[in-house]
């Protein structure tokens, strides 16, 4: 008994050593960054290199804002991501309620098409879209990145789907016994059990958006209007690249996705889990 009792101590503390050592290892260009963002441009080319900022110049971030309207385009990308959320739970919840409650003739072979688009690549489609938005003059407007999201994306209605799918059709036919149509079912009854998956979509669409760079690359031409992503490109000079602004630009704009997901993170694994792959 005591032999395997070491045993078991022994591999348990070989894992926690193992997963720390892979922390360290993923952690250190976090940290790198961030010591960066804390360094003066001195600091930042000194061979060897400056771990450890002495003194730190917490100013970089107040350098931030009066280098480059960076506030604005901060708040250009909470636009962004607020109307791009509001598309997609409009358009995933919409339509993945029909694949999964509805029977109607062709309804497999509508989904199978719809998730066929899902290898299509998106450089493929880049060159008719923005011609497309080009002639309906959306160029240099938000639409051409807030409009898509209301017309569904496949991956994001695949989750609601799937997860819907596993919701007792009792439910349904309990509400229909009461008189409730289609959109009141929805809205009363399924809408309120899908908070993981609701949740689950709002995460991948608030990263997806915040981070988008050929989106707003292509389809943006006003300075006033770039979002975070773009916005980080201001400290990237012709001959001169001031790295230390541009790591507390990063850091900055690394804080909301962090934030939204560790204030998500319970429902968010159990959107995942409840998942379930179902025909």
């Amino acid at each position: 008994m005591g032999a395997r009792y070491r045993r078991i101590l022994f591999h348990t503390v070989l894992g926690y050593l193992i997963l720390l050592l892979l922390a360290a290892v993923f952690l250190t260009p976090f940290y790198w960054m961030a010591s960066t963002a804390f360094k003066s441009t001195e600091q930042t080319f000194a061979l060897p290199p400056v771990w450890f900022p002495r003194p730190p110049h917490p100013e970089n971030f107040a350098q931030v804002f009066r280098e480059v309207p960076f506030a604005r385009f901060l708040l250009n990308s909470f636009v962004l991501v607020f109307w791009t959320t509001i598309g997609h739970l409009f358009s995933s919840l919409l339509v993945g309620y029909g694949f999964a409650r509805m029977r109607f003739p062709g309804r497999s072979i509508l989904f199978f098409l719809l998730l066929s688009t899902l290898i299509i690549p998106y450089q493929i489609t880049l060159i008719p879209r923005f011609i497309l938005f080009s002639k309906l003059g959306w160029v240099n407007t938000y639409l051409p990145l807030i409009i898509p999201a209301f017309m569904g994306n496949p991956f994001l209605i695949f989750l609601v789907r799937q997860y819907m799918l596993s919701i007792p059709l009792e439910f349904d036919e309990a509400a229909i016994i009461d008189g409730a149509s289609r959109l009141q079912i929805l809205l009363y009854v399924i809408l309120p059990l899908c908070k993981p998956v609701m949740v689950l979509v709002i995460v991948f669409t608030f990263v997806w958006t915040w981070n988008d760079f050929l989106g707003p690359l292509i389809y943006l031409n006003d300075p006033a209007k770039f979002p975070v992503s773009l916005g980080l490109y201001f400290f990237r000079g012709e001959r001169e690249t001031s790295w230390n602004l541009l790591m507390a630009a990063s850091l900055v704009a690394m804080l909301p996705p962090l934030v939204v997901f560790f204030l998500a993170q319970r429902k968010l694994i159990g959107g995942i889990r409840s998942v379930e792959i179902r025909g």
